[in-house]
């Protein structure tokens, strides 16, 4: 049982990519839908034993039916397994200005920022100034080590987001 969990956990992974139909957006509107999606939902596990696993699934050819499943459990383990990713990789997670929460509004801001001149967005000249003139320290406060300024980046605040007037 353990070898057959085993050979099914290490599918050979096939990857083949060609352009997408809608263009960027339209691969990016079909990915959202799947990307946090689990092999299967416990709503739709009905019954579990020691050997055989049951189950509801959709039979798209005859209306979108609902019907019912018993596997072996190995074989349902099997199928399932076919739908987790191999290690080292990680589902899609958006986080940031892609974050559902306020997706819309943000993307509507990054769109704004990018047509604004890059000058308009970087800080003035002198508050950089007032940030770069404190000393580095000349060692580590943890370990003592010398430490040596190779670039000193300066800081960067973007504007904050424009109120809408409607």
């Amino acid at each position: 049982f353990a070898a057959s969990l085993a050979a099914a956990r290490a599918p050979e992974w096939v990857v083949y990519a060609k352009p997408p139909f809608g263009g960027p957006a339209g691969a990016l509107e079909y990915l959202g839908r799947y990307t946090h999606r689990v092999a299967i939902s416990n709503q739709r596990l009905l019954a579990v034993d020691d050997r055989t696993v049951t189950f509801q699934w959709k039979d798209y050819r005859h209306a979108q039916r609902s019907r019912k499943m018993t596997l072996p459990a190995d074989e349902f383990i099997r199928r399932f397994l076919i739908h987790t990713l191999p290690p080292g990789f990680q589902r899609i997670r958006h986080f940031g200005f892609l974050a559902n929460c306020h997706r819309r509004a943000k993307l509507a801001l990054c769109r704004q920022l990018l047509t604004c001149a890059i000058a308009e967005l970087l800080p003035s000249p002198e508050q950089v100034g007032a940030l770069t003139t404190a000393p580095p320290p000349a060692s580590c406060p943890d370990c003592g080590a010398a430490i040596v300024r190779i670039l000193m980046l300066p800081a960067c605040r973007w504007p904050a987001q424009p109120h809408d007037s409607s």
